[in-house]
C-alpha cells in the first residue's frame, strides 16, 4: 500500500516544480520586455511616422503565431481609431492582394523572416512600391532585406520550457506592434471622446459616457410653471417618471427643483401651495459635457437623485436622474 506521506511529498514537490516552470517563464518574458524597453530600435520612430503620415490603411500581415499576434496589432490601430486590417499571407497568395492599397503601409511580422508564405505578399508590394515595415529577429533576414524599415528586436529567449514553441517573441512583437500604435495616436492627438466612439459598449465605454449621453431633454422633461398648483405638479411628475420636476417662468429661466423629497417635507402644506412655494434654493446643476462618473459621483456625494443639467448660459439643457447612470454601468 503506497505510503499517504510520501504522496503527499511527493504532490508539494510537483506543485513546487510547476510554479518554478511558471515563474520562470513569466521572467523570461519580462527579462525580454525590459531589454526592449531600455534600448528600443531606433527604426521604431521612423515606422510611427511613416504609418501617421499614411493616407491608406495600415494592412497588419502574417502567418500562424504572428499571425495571431498580427490580428491583435490591427485590432490596436482600429481602437484607436487608424484605419487598419489583417492580412493572413498565405490568403493574400490567392486574391486578398487586393486588399492592400496603394496608399496603404504593410506592417508584416515573422520572428525568423523566412516565412515562406509571405514571398508572394513582398513581391507584390515591391513591384508597386508599397511600403513594408518588418517585425522580425534579424536585419539581414529575408523580410529584413525586403522591408523599407525593418524593426530588429534580436534573437530571444523562448519562454518554453524547450525553447522551441514562439512565446517570448510573439510577446515582443506584440509589444512593438501595439507602441506603435500609440505613437500614431500620440502624434494624431487621439482623444478619449475619439476613443469612446469605437468602444461603445462594455465598462471602458460607461466609463467614457458624458452627461449628454445619458441626459434626458426636449418633451420627456417634467417642467412646471412656478404658479403651477402643487396637485398638477404631482401629476406632471408621476407622468415623466423621474420623482422630480424643474420649476421654469415662461423665458425658460430655472427657478429651482422639486423633488418627492421636497414635498415629504411640506406634506403639511404641500395642497395648498404652488411650486413656487416648495422649491428650496436654486438646484444643483451641471453641464452636458461633463463625465457621467462625475455626475454619478456628485449626485452621490450630495444625496441628491437627480442634476438639472445647463448649458454655458445657465438655460436648461436636460436632466439627468442617478438611475440613468447606474443602468449605463457608470462607476464613481
Amino acid at each position: 500500500m503506497a505510503d499517504p506521506v510520501q504522496i503527499v511529498r511527493d504532490l508539494s514537490d510537483a506543485d513546487l516544480a510547476l510554479n518554478t516552470v511558471v515563474q520562470k517563464s513569466l521572467r523570461t518574458e519580462a527579462r525580454a520586455l525590459l531589454a526592449l524597453a531600455d534600448n528600443p530600435p531606433e527604426s521604431m520612430h521612423a515606422a510611427v511616422e511613416m504609418i501617421y503620415s499614411a493616407t491608406g490603411p495600415v494592412v497588419v500581415a502574417g502567418v500562424g503565431k504572428s499571425g495571431h499576434i498580427g490580428r491583435k496589432i490591427a485590432s490596436t490601430f482600429r481602437s484607436l481609431g487608424r484605419q487598419s486590417v489583417f492580412l493572413h499571407a498565405a490568403e493574400a497568395s490567392h486574391g486578398d492582394l487586393g486588399i492592400i492599397h496603394d496608399d496603404s503601409v504593410v506592417l508584416v511580422l515573422s520572428n525568423s523572416g523566412e516565412t515562406t508564405e509571405l514571398g508572394d505578399m513582398l513581391t507584390y508590394c515591391r513591384e508597386y512600391k508599397i511600403p513594408v515595415i518588418g517585425i522580425t529577429a534579424t536585419n539581414d533576414s529575408t523580410l529584413g532585406k525586403a522591408s523599407d524599415i525593418v524593426i530588429a528586436h534580436g534573437r530571444v529567449e523562448e519562454a518554453c520550457v524547450n525553447g522551441l514553441a514562439p512565446t517570448t517573441s510573439t510577446t515582443i512583437a506584440l509589444a512593438i506592434g501595439d507602441a506603435i500604435a500609440v505613437g500614431v495616436s500620440h502624434l494624431s492627438k487621439t482623444q478619449p471622446q475619439d476613443f469612446r466612439r469605437y468602444h461603445p459598449g462594455g465598462k471602458l465605454g460607461a466609463r467614457l459616457l458624458t452627461v449628454g449621453d445619458l441626459m434626458h431633454h426636449g418633451d420627456a422633461l417634467p417642467i412646471v410653471d412656478p404658479d403651477l398648483p402643487m396637485q398638477e405638479v404631482v401629476i406632471t411628475m408621476s407622468e415623466k417618471g423621474f420623482g422630480a420636476a424643474i420649476v421654469c417662468n415662461a423665458d425658460g429661466t430655472i427657478k429651482g427643483l422639486i423633488t418627492d423629497g421636497d414635498m415629504r417635507r411640506n406634506v403639511s402644506r404641500l395642497w395648498a401651495s404652488c411650486a413656487r412655494d416648495i422649491i428650496a434654493g436654486k438646484p444643483k446643476t451641471m453641464t452636458a459635457d461633463e463625465p457621467a462618473s462625475s455626475a454619478l459621483q456628485f449626485m452621490s456625494s450630495k444625496s441628491i437623485t437627480a442634476v438639472v443639467i445647463v448649458d454655458e448660459a445657465d438655460r436648461l439643457c436636460g436632466l439627468l436622474h442617478i438611475h440613468d447612470c447606474l443602468r449605463a454601468g457608470v462607476e464613481e
